[in-house]
Protein backbone atom coordinates (compact mmCIF):
# COMPACT_ATOMS: atom_id res chain seq x y z
CA UNK A 1 0.00 0.00 0.00
CA UNK A 2 1.35 3.62 -0.45
CA UNK A 3 2.16 5.90 1.35
CA UNK A 4 -0.37 9.05 1.92
CA UNK A 5 2.52 11.18 3.35
CA UNK A 6 5.37 12.47 1.61
CA UNK A 7 8.32 13.42 2.57
CA UNK A 8 11.25 15.96 0.51
CA UNK A 9 14.77 16.90 1.90
CA UNK A 10 16.19 20.63 2.19
CA UNK A 11 19.99 20.10 2.30
CA UNK A 12 20.25 24.16 3.61
CA UNK A 13 18.31 26.57 4.79
CA UNK A 14 19.13 28.91 1.41
CA UNK A 15 18.10 26.33 -0.58
CA UNK A 16 14.86 27.66 -3.11
CA UNK A 17 14.45 23.16 -4.13
CA UNK A 18 14.66 19.90 -2.03
CA UNK A 19 15.14 16.30 -3.28
CA UNK A 20 11.91 14.39 -2.66
CA UNK A 21 12.53 10.68 -0.94
CA UNK A 22 10.25 8.41 -2.49
CA UNK A 23 8.09 8.30 -5.95
CA UNK A 24 5.60 11.28 -4.95
CA UNK A 25 2.02 11.11 -7.62
CA UNK A 26 1.01 14.81 -8.67
CA UNK A 27 -0.74 16.15 -5.65
CA UNK A 28 0.85 14.27 -2.99
CA UNK A 29 1.85 16.39 -0.03
CA UNK A 30 5.22 16.95 1.23
CA UNK A 31 6.34 17.90 4.59
CA UNK A 32 9.83 18.93 4.31
CA UNK A 33 13.01 17.73 6.52
CA UNK A 34 16.44 18.52 7.07
CA UNK A 35 18.12 22.63 7.21
CA UNK A 36 15.33 25.38 7.23
CA UNK A 37 12.06 26.30 8.37
CA UNK A 38 9.07 23.30 8.15
CA UNK A 39 7.03 23.85 5.29
CA UNK A 40 4.48 21.78 3.70
CA UNK A 41 3.58 21.71 -0.21
CA UNK A 42 1.84 20.04 -2.79
CA UNK A 43 3.75 18.21 -6.12
CA UNK A 44 2.08 19.54 -9.22
CA UNK A 45 3.13 16.35 -11.29
CA UNK A 46 4.66 13.17 -10.62
CA UNK A 47 7.89 13.21 -9.18
CA UNK A 48 10.06 10.70 -9.19
CA UNK A 49 12.39 9.56 -6.19
CA UNK A 50 15.68 11.53 -5.56
CA UNK A 51 14.93 14.40 -8.20
CA UNK A 52 14.33 17.48 -7.26
CA UNK A 53 10.94 19.82 -6.51
CA UNK A 54 10.61 23.71 -6.22
CA UNK A 55 9.99 25.51 -2.96
CA UNK A 56 8.99 28.52 -4.21
CA UNK A 57 8.04 29.79 -7.13
CA UNK A 58 11.74 30.49 -9.16
CA UNK A 59 11.36 32.98 -12.19
CA UNK A 60 12.71 32.19 -15.23
CA UNK A 61 16.46 33.24 -15.10
CA UNK A 62 16.60 33.00 -11.68
CA UNK A 63 19.49 30.95 -9.93
CA UNK A 64 18.72 27.34 -8.34
CA UNK A 65 20.21 26.76 -5.13
CA UNK A 66 20.99 23.18 -3.71
CA UNK A 67 23.80 22.70 -0.66
CA UNK A 68 23.38 26.19 -0.05
CA UNK A 69 24.75 27.05 -3.84
CA UNK A 70 23.68 27.90 -6.91
CA UNK A 71 23.86 24.66 -9.13
CA UNK A 72 21.76 26.10 -12.13
CA UNK A 73 19.45 28.90 -13.28
CA UNK A 74 15.45 28.33 -14.52
CA UNK A 75 15.30 28.21 -18.21
CA UNK A 76 11.61 28.90 -17.85
CA UNK A 77 9.37 30.08 -14.90
CA UNK A 78 9.27 26.89 -12.44
CA UNK A 79 5.52 26.97 -9.92
CA UNK A 80 6.08 26.19 -6.39
CA UNK A 81 5.91 22.06 -6.46
CA UNK A 82 6.76 21.91 -9.61
CA UNK A 83 10.21 19.24 -11.02
CA UNK A 84 13.13 20.67 -11.26
CA UNK A 85 15.19 18.78 -14.00
CA UNK A 86 16.54 19.47 -17.11
CA UNK A 87 13.43 20.64 -19.51
CA UNK A 88 13.60 23.77 -16.79
CA UNK A 89 16.69 23.93 -15.22
CA UNK A 90 20.47 24.31 -16.89
CA UNK A 91 22.97 22.74 -15.05
CA UNK A 92 25.99 25.60 -13.92
CA UNK A 93 27.97 22.38 -12.88
CA UNK A 94 27.62 20.07 -15.84
CA UNK A 95 27.44 21.43 -19.24
CA UNK A 96 26.80 18.07 -20.93
CA UNK A 97 23.74 17.64 -18.30
CA UNK A 98 21.92 20.24 -20.31
CA UNK A 99 22.02 17.83 -23.41
CA UNK A 100 20.55 15.00 -22.08
CA UNK A 101 16.74 13.96 -22.55
CA UNK A 102 15.07 15.10 -19.08
CA UNK A 103 12.55 11.18 -18.85
CA UNK A 104 15.39 8.64 -20.04
CA UNK A 105 18.67 10.31 -19.70
CA UNK A 106 19.96 9.67 -23.01
CA UNK A 107 22.27 11.93 -24.61
CA UNK A 108 20.78 14.26 -27.51
CA UNK A 109 23.30 15.78 -28.72
CA UNK A 110 25.24 12.25 -30.21
CA UNK A 111 24.21 10.92 -33.77
CA UNK A 112 24.30 7.76 -34.40
CA UNK A 113 24.02 6.25 -37.62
Amino acid sequence: MASSEFFAFRVHADDNTAVVLEDVPAGGELRLRGDGPPLTLSAREKIISGHKIALTDIPCEAPVFRYGRVIGRATRAIACGEWVHLHNCASLLDERGNTLDPHTGAPTDTVYD
